[in-house]
């Protein structure tokens, strides 16, 4: 049994657009990643280090750039505006059902496509959740690699014994 996946329900639409519209004017980033020891702890701590071609996700717009596509973006959705930012966190709410895994997952494609963001860490507050959304990955890869042109991916659960793992993901283009 294969399962399909609808790619253009509005409500889904609506959620991932407001997500991307936040960037409104990022540059895309070009990303490549270099690990180095850093030279002031030298047992074996890493640092991310910027390279001639820049630092992933590297957010080059100010805060007054976001607070206006927010509140762009909450007038839309009819939500009165904010009156600052008092953080970088922002929450999309729906409803039980609606496909919140799916859509936190294709936003991720799209700042991916729009921006050139490479990195993304997925937090959950339990293991069901955690198995889910790994579950999840594995069943819509083939749905997102064709929407997407082929992007490459790759994901994987955080498991502290294997910090190898860790090391690929910050190292790999994507």
């Amino acid at each position: 049994m294969k399962l399909q996946f609808e790619s253009n329900l509005d409500y889904q639409l609506q959620a991932i657009e407001a997500v991307c519209d936040l960037f409104r004017g990022q540059e895309v980033c070009r990303t490549e990643f270099t690990v180095t020891r850093d030279a002031l702890a030298p047992q074996m701590a890493l640092a991310f280090a910027q390279n001639e071609l820049g630092i992933g996700n590297r957010l080059q717009l100010l805060n007054d750039d976001i607070l206006k596509s927010l509140h762009d973006i909450q007038l839309r959705n009819g939500l009165p505006p904010s009156l600052g930012l008092a953080s970088g966190d922002f929450t999309v709410e729906m409803e039980t059902g609606t496909g919140k895994t799916y859509v936190y997952l294709r936003t991720i494609f799209e700042l991916n496509r729009r921006y050139g963001f490479t990195k993304f860490v997925i937090v959950v507050p339990s293991i069901a959740i955690k198995e889910g959304v790994y579950k999840t990955l594995q069943i819509t890869e083939e749905h997102f690699r064709g929407l997407y042109a082929n992007t490459p991916f790759e994901y994987f659960i955080y498991d502290s014994s294997k910090l190898g793992q860790v090391r690929t993901f910050a190292t790999s283009p994507y």
